[in-house]
């Protein structure tokens, strides 16, 4: 694989040991890490000077955070897909996590096993969760939210823009979605950051949060989900 088809890493985490092997690991994949971070301060400068394609990051590190971290590299701007690493797999760890702009999680006693296949997934967009879990977290992260909190004018979405919206809070992957609605990957995409955009969200789970908080949506039959 040449450096200009190279998937381009940060690996942000606390423990030196941690981060060397993940590099070392990643590396003789066929990934390029551009940088490492020990906390989520260096995280965000990081991301800002290398711009990669994927942040791997664990959530407790010191001086800032993994949450705050992933919300300030959101903030930036920049197309990055963003990989939690956890000890945790429960939906009350994950939730704050999604609220700032993850796409998804790895837990650390799976990384070897996954990290391949969650760092290509996350460069190509999708959602790294099962369906069941993106729904179970997916409705708790619309319960957590301030029901009260008036909801803020978004711009309509189109009829395929709400096709889409629907068949992510169904929990479809790409090709799954692409298959029922007869679209190009590429066409998904531009439908999914038009959808962000308007929702004024980081993430496709966030979006498939609010869709379900606001009622853009009906909500899966219970049978989908999984809390």
């Amino acid at each position: 694989m040449s450096s200009e088809d190279q998937i381009r890493v940060v690996v942000s985490d606390d423990h030196p040991v941690v981060r060397q092997g993940l590099r070392s690991f990643l590396e003789a994949q066929g990934f390029a890490v551009v940088g490492e971070a020990a906390d989520g301060a260096a995280a965000v400068r990081l991301v800002a000077e290398t711009r990669p394609d994927v942040l791997l990051t664990d959530l407790v590190m010191p001086e800032l955070d993994g949450i705050e971290a992933i919300r300030r590299v959101r903030g930036l701007g920049i197309p990055v897909g963003i990989l939690v690493l956890t000890s945790f797999s429960g939906a009350d760890q994950v939730i704050p996590a999604i609220q700032a702009g993850a796409d998804g999680y790895l837990t650390k006693d799976r990384v070897v096993e996954d990290v391949v296949s969650a760092v290509r997934a996350a460069h190509a967009g999708e959602t790294l969760l099962p369906r069941s879990v993106i729904m179970g977290i997916a409705q708790r992260v619309a319960a957590a939210r301030d029901r009260t909190a008036e909801r803020q004018p978004i711009e309509p979405l189109t009829p395929r823009e709400l096709e889409v919206l629907r068949a992510l809070t169904e929990g479809l992957s790409t090709p799954e979605i692409c298959d029922q609605l007869f679209i190009a990957p590429n066409t998904l995409r531009t439908h999914v950051q038009n959808i962000m955009g308007k929702l004024r969200v980081h993430s496709k789970l966030e979006a498939v949060a609010f869709a379900l908080r606001h009622r853009l949506v009906e909500p899966p039959r219970a049978d989908e989900r999984l809390y």
